[in-house]
């Protein structure tokens, strides 16, 4: 990848490493409507004023079936799945499922004949990144209900094919302006659910409260729109390896900032991630020619 595609990649592994600790504060308290409403109120808040202001709100609105399908693919679903997943799954396990997303997407690519080659290379990639998590993390699902383990699965299902429809039918539309868009058509959809229980918000701890502002802020707003550029700069089956790491940061800061112990398997799972995700992102030789979409630079 280039540097701009290695600072991208490496800030959203930073970013999306944050949300499964969040949620799994947020839903101590709050209901998974009421974290998902939020969280794309406050990204609709920051992002839609732009897309206005800069006249890209009518041009994205024309392509509204992909986008339709992208906020539903990456946002109205996953996000309310997620929060219910970890109402019974611990966070550690939840980014250890959501790490299948680029597996997922391979097989989406290859049955969609997606121009990106699927090399052995990136295949042994993925593979040591798999095996790079589960020995950070463990493999423990024992006890786990059927229910969120499904409603995990179509989480991965559902980020697995966002990235196709933003490269394959919108590859002409600001990346910020269909995320503002996205976020605010999927606070439409769950305010009829969300807003009779805002009143409990007084029986919230403070630390759930902000835990909904930083999704909002940060690993909404800010993540798709650096998510969108990423895309457009390596392509979404790369895009995605970042599934791998995000474990792997989320770890990281347990230890960093909660006082986690520096366990055996964070030694020997880490490096072997860093591995696989080098060689899952390597870009080989390409056979011929391909066309490169136009980078957002607003993003």
């Amino acid at each position: 990848m280039s540097r701009r595609g290695w600072t991208l990649f490496l800030a959203m592994s930073l970013i999306w490493g944050l949300p499964y600790l969040l949620i799994k504060v947020a839903v101590a308290d709050l209901a998974p409507v009421v974290v998902v409403f939020g969280r794309c109120a406050v990204g609709a808040a920051l992002l839609l004023p732009w897309t206005v202001a800069t006249g890209q709100l009518r041009p994205a609105l024309r392509r509204w079936r992909p986008l339709l399908a992208f906020t539903v693919l990456e946002m109205t679903g996953p996000w309310l799945l997620l929060a219910y997943a970890e109402q019974s799954l611990s966070s550690s396990l939840t980014g250890l499922l959501v790490a299948a997303v680029p597996f997922v997407a391979a097989l989406a690519a290859r049955l969609t004949g997606d121009e990106d080659r699927l090399t052995r290379v990136r295949v042994a990639g993925m593979l040591l990144g798999l095996a790079g998590i589960v020995a950070l993390l463990g493999l423990d699902i024992e006890g786990a209900q059927l229910l969120p383990l499904a409603a995990v699965a179509l989480t991965v299902v559902g980020y697995a094919t966002a990235p196709l429809v933003i490269s394959h039918r919108l590859p002409d539309v600001s990346g910020v302006a269909a995320s503002s868009i996205a976020l605010f058509v999927t606070a439409v959809v769950y305010a009829p659910f969300a807003l009779p229980r805002l009143d409990r918000l007084d029986d919230a701890s403070g630390t759930a409260v902000l835990s909904v502002v930083v999704l909002g802020l940060v690993c909404t707003a800010l993540a798709l729109a650096l998510f969108f550029a990423l895309i457009r700069e390596v392509g979404p089956q790369r895009a995605l390896v970042i599934t791998f790491l995000n474990p792997a940061v989320a770890v990281l800061l347990g230890v960093a900032l909660l006082d986690e112990p520096f366990t055996l398997g964070l030694a020997i799972g880490l490096p072997v991630i860093l591995l696989g995700c080098l060689l899952a992102t390597w870009r080989s030789r390409p056979r011929g020619a391909m066309p490169v979409p136009a980078i957002d630079a607003a993003a």
